[in-house]
């Protein structure tokens, strides 16, 4: 209890001594002595200062002496505890000492021994090297040897010779043969003859490919290989061939050469620029096409180089080890190089042409005003590119077979033949015209002003006449033009195919402003008005348009479909507008002739059969009127117009709609007597003689015509025959055939339109607009109901006569559309 008293005042008194400013800087991890008496001596007196420290020292003695009275067992262990220590480290002393003592005596008995190896071992690395070294310089002796017999062999063996230098060069690798004196002349020797071997190759490589032989291509390509530098050989002559095209190209193009003139001795003075005047236009253009032609020439010869070297490197194959030389560039991807080669080609061709171009306005007209020129030598040469491909590989085939095929399948080599094998995503064709799509963009262009320029000369501003036949000629003859010149290839052609077709509807367009569409150009009362002669003369113009069009197509040899079509769409549209041109008149027409036969109606046909004992029953007034009517308006609005099929195309179509109309209003016709009957038939032989006028053949009708021949004879039969001529229902309507029953039948048994209380031409609209079967008799329906209501309200016992037919007829017709 005293003790946690002692120790509790002993913590209470370091707490104050800590919390002393006097004494917190001798607690801090960076206090320094001299910076703290320099402190103490500038600010406080030094006695004052000196006993405070005394104190505190004083202080911790204290402190220090109860601790250790506190805690003297706890000191004493302590003590003891390191004397065992002291104990145990002195042990330790011994047995290490002991443990050096063995090691030492184990690297007395080692370390000689190990000394001796490693010596040994040095003698017999030295050995090795020395029995390598002299092996191979026994080898390269007897190499250097054989390639002194083998280069006397000449071309012969050159191949041996290239295999020799080849394990000549294995020898030589990894070692250092300077200084060896007995075979320094024979690696003097070694290396002019690997020069010469090569320089020899080249030139049978490049001898060989100029003159498309393949087993002299074949031999340099096998020196090569038995070189080891196959790889950088191909490399070096392609990009040789791609360097002097570009050379070409440019000397093609160069406008100082395209310009100088032809004597030699005529040579500008200083400070001119040998600018083209245009009295040489044409001499600058007949030089730049004659260097366009031989620019494809030397294209083509090059790529044809390439091309067969590729071929005899997909065939050839060593005949050591079996490996295909295609392959062994395959390995690099290096076996593509003819479809490199042709990328830099259609590269190079793009980038010198837009250079070109862009510095010189005279290339650039050129080019733009004769593009198809410049396409057909661009089609020229794919096409030479593509039969070389056929000729090379039948004589690949033929020739040298044996040196260059010996176990080589006949599929392998064309795979990679750009020219006459597309691959998916590359159409080497396209890369080599998308040089030529700035040209090709503004011929177009221009191609089109020349298209539009003649029509739009012909159709002045406030213009109203159509264009004359020698304008229109003139036109065709640019239309053709156009199409002529870009016959030399298919795209061309579709392309300007595309502008005829625009100046196709423009005329149309500027045709259709001069339409007359006033009341004037529907009458068919008097004479032709002004507005229908200059609407007879737009459907003539764009009629001769159409045909002359037609023509020219005709009259191109292999004409693409695509744009044939193209074409033919826009003369649809020509068609379409003359139709619309005439349709005016041609509904005036149709409404008159509806007119006059409606009028058979204000006629008397119930009469009896006259007792004239006349034979011939003449025909009725309005039938008169109907054909005087056709006649006039064929002779004084139809026979105007040149386009003779067009018009009876349009007209057979209002004669079909004349007999339609005629039969309906025949059959509502009523009460009808015999003499009517007679009239009638007279106007069914006359209808046919009316409209002939409106057709080619009035038999050409088709079924209107067959109606009109079939209606005729029922008029004289009974009205039980009627309802069983096999001509009901297959020929003509059951509606029809009913309407014209309702003549036979008493008035208390009204026809529709007088049940309804309609007069005729309004029924005759109801028809047209419910041209359904089933809504006519639906309708005639409710009128043979509404007589047997009347019947039954009068309390009659019969119906008349002809109602049961009537009604049977109905129930088979509704029957049938039910």
């Amino acid at each position: 209890m005293e003790g946690d008293k002692l120790s509790a005042s002993t913590v209470q008194s370091v707490i104050e001594l800590l919390e002393d400013e006097c004494y917190t800087d001798f607690v801090k991890e960076d206090f320094d002595v001299k910076s703290y008496t320099a402190q103490a001596i500038h600010h406080a007196v030094i006695a004052e200062q000196l006993a405070k420290l005394a104190q505190g020292i004083s202080q911790l003695d204290k402190e220090l002496h109860l601790q250790v009275v506190a805690r003297h067992e706890d000191l004493l262990a302590q003590a003891t505890g390191i004397e065992s220590l002291e104990g145990v480290l002195q042990m330790m002393h011994t047995r290490i000492a002991a443990l050096q003592s063995a090691v030492d005596r184990i690297r007395a008995k080692i370390v000689d021994p190990h000394n001796k190896i490693v010596s040994r071992t040095a003698q017999l690395a030295r050995l090795q090297v020395a029995c390598d070294l002299l092996r191979r310089i026994i080898r390269i002796l007897y190499l250097s040897k054989r390639l002194q017999g083998q280069l006397q062999g000449g071309s012969r063996e050159i191949t041996k010779a290239a295999q020799s230098l080849n394990e000549l060069d294995y020898l030589s690798q990894g070692v250092d043969l300077s200084g060896i004196e007995v075979i320094e002349n024979d690696l003097r020797f070694i290396a002019r003859a690997r020069l010469e071997v090569e320089n020899q190759a080249k030139r049978l490589l490049e001898q060989g490919v100029e003159t498309q032989n393949p087993t002299q291509v074949g031999t340099a390509l096998q020196v090569f290989y038995n070189l080891g530098n196959l790889k950088e050989t191909i490399n070096n002559v392609v990009s040789g061939y791609r360097s002097q095209l570009e050379d070409n190209v440019q000397n093609a193009l160069d406008i100082k050469v395209l310009t100088q003139p032809s004597q030699t001795g005529l040579r500008g003075g200083p400070g001119r620029a040998a600018m083209p005047t245009p009295g040489n236009t044409a001499a600058f253009r007949a030089t730049l096409w004659t260097n366009m032609e031989k620019l494809m020439d030397q294209i083509c010869a090059a790529c044809g180089q390439v091309q067969h070297l590729q071929k005899v490197l997909a065939k050839k194959r060593d005949p050591v080890s079996h490996v295909c030389f295609i392959d062994e560039l395959a390995k690099d991807g290096h076996a593509e190089f003819l479809h490199t080669f042709w990328n830099a080609v259609t590269e190079i061709m793009s980038t010198e042409f837009q250079k070109a171009t862009q510095s010189s306005m005279f290339l650039k007209q050129a080019f733009e005003g004769e593009y198809p020129k410049l396409l057909r030598l661009y089609n020229d040469l794919w096409k030479r590119l593509q039969q070389y491909s056929q000729s090379i590989q039948g004589s690949l085939s033929v020739a040298g077979n044996a040196e260059l095929l010996p176990d080589l399948p006949h599929v392998e080599e064309d795979a990679r033949d750009i020219f006459m094998h597309k691959k998916q995503d590359y159409d080497p064709e396209k890369a080599l015209k998308d040089s030529l799509h700035p040209y090709e963009t503004a011929y177009l262009s221009k191609s089109l002003s020349r298209l539009f320029d003649p029509i739009n000369l012909v159709f002045p501003p406030g213009g109203r006449n159509p264009p004359s036949t020698d304008e229109l000629d003139s036109i065709i003859k640019t239309v053709a033009s156009e199409l002529n010149v870009a016959a030399v290839d298919p795209s061309l052609s579709l392309a300007v195919a595309r502008n005829v077709a625009k100046t196709i509807q423009l005329y149309g367009v500027k045709s259709e402003q001069l339409l007359s569409t006033q009341g004037e150009a529907s009458q068919v009362i008097g004479p032709l008005t002004e507005g229908q002669r200059r609407n007879v003369a737009v459907v003539n113009s764009l009629y001769r348009l159409h045909q002359a069009v037609l023509k020219v197509i005709s009259s191109l040899n292999s004409f693409p479909s695509a744009a044939e079509k193209c074409i033919n769409n826009a003369l649809e549209t020509v068609y379409a507008l003359m139709g619309s041109a005439i349709q005016p008149l041609l509904n005036s027409v149709r409404d008159s002739i509806e007119d006059i036969l409606v009028t058979m109606h204000q006629e008397d046909f119930s009469g009896p059969l006259s007792n004239t004992g006349k034979p011939d029953v003449p025909c009725s007034l309005y039938m008169k009127e109907l054909e005087g009517f056709i006649a006039r308006v064929m002779t004084d609005y139809f026979r105007h117009f040149e386009c003779v099929n067009f018009v009876y195309d349009n007209t057979e179509i209002i004669a079909q709609r004349a007999i339609d109309v005629f039969i309906r209003n025949a059959s509502l016709l009523r009460p009808l007597g015999e003499g009517g009957k007679m009239r009638l038939a007279a106007d069914f032989a006359q209808m046919e003689l009316a409209v002939a006028p409106l057709c080619r053949r009035v038999s050409d009708l088709g079924k209107p015509y067959r109606l009109l021949r079939s209606f005729r004879p029922l008029l004289f039969q009974t009205s039980e025959h009627i309802a069983n001529s096999p001509a009901v229902g297959e020929l003509i309507p059951h509606s029809t055939i009913i309407h014209f029953l309702f003549s036979r039948s008493p008035p208390e048994l009204k026809s529709p339109h007088q049940r309804a209380e309609w007069c005729i031409p309004r029924y005759s609209q109801w028809l047209d607009d419910h041209p359904a079967e089933k809504d006519r008799l639906l309708l005639i329906r409710s009128s043979l109901e509404a007589y047997v209501q009347a019947v039954r309200a009068r309390e009659g016992k019969e119906f008349a006569p002809v109602y049961p037919i009537m009604l049977q007829l109905l129930q088979k017709a509704m029957s049938a559309v039910l």
